[in-house]
């Protein structure tokens, strides 16, 4: 068990640390000024690009291939596999990210383009990974296999409080006000 405790805590601890202080950034989110970056963009799409949003499309399909590669060369905008929303004039794809949005309009008879990209600065973008928002399945996945670890960090702490608890008289009382403390707070404070 002690082997298990700290590997356990060796994998997870960068992570916690990152989980505790964005933990305390997001419960202090209004305190925390940061002044949003806005990006606007307007541009135009070829006339040969612009064939290919014409006719019929799903209402949520993505955008063509080769628009797309137009898109990532011409405003470095990656909208490749993202459904857009169609409708008889434009096409409308949402890019949300982390710790911003972004956004891309292109109206299916001009091919005039409205692109606009919100950045809300470093911390908003800690506070999106910590609350997983906007990230991808691969950070998902790292969430949920870290929050393994931390259990198995806690579980095998648990273990070992109680294999030398006969040696520390405090050991149970201090972990009853480990449990005590929130519930307090909880019933105290919360309405």
């Amino acid at each position: 068990m002690h082997r298990w405790h700290w590997i356990s805590a060796a994998v997870s601890l960068i992570a916690l640390l990152l989980f505790s202080i964005t933990g305390i950034t997001l419960n202090h989110a209004a305190q925390i000024e940061s002044e949003p970056r806005v990006v606007n963009l307007k541009e135009t799409l070829p006339a040969s690009l612009l064939r290919g949003l014409k006719g019929e499309h799903p209402t949520d399909a993505p955008l063509p291939g080769a628009v797309n590669d137009w898109l990532t060369d011409a405003l470095d905008v990656r909208a490749a596999g993202r459904k857009g929303e169609w409708s008889d004039s434009e096409v409308y794809v949402s890019l949300p990210r982390p710790g911003g949005d972004a956004w891309i309009s292109i109206d299916r008879q001009s091919g005039a383009i409205e692109y606009e990209r919100t950045d809300r600065g470093w911390i908003a973008w800690l506070n999106d990974l910590h609350k997983g928002r906007n990230t991808g399945a691969a950070w998902r996945w790292f969430i949920d296999l870290f929050a393994i670890a931390c259990l198995l960090f806690a579980f095998t702490g648990l273990w070992l409080l109680q294999l030398h608890a006969r040696q520390r008289g405090k050991t149970w009382p201090l972990v009853a006000l480990g449990l005590a403390v929130p519930l307090l707070v909880i019933i105290v404070f919360m309405h």
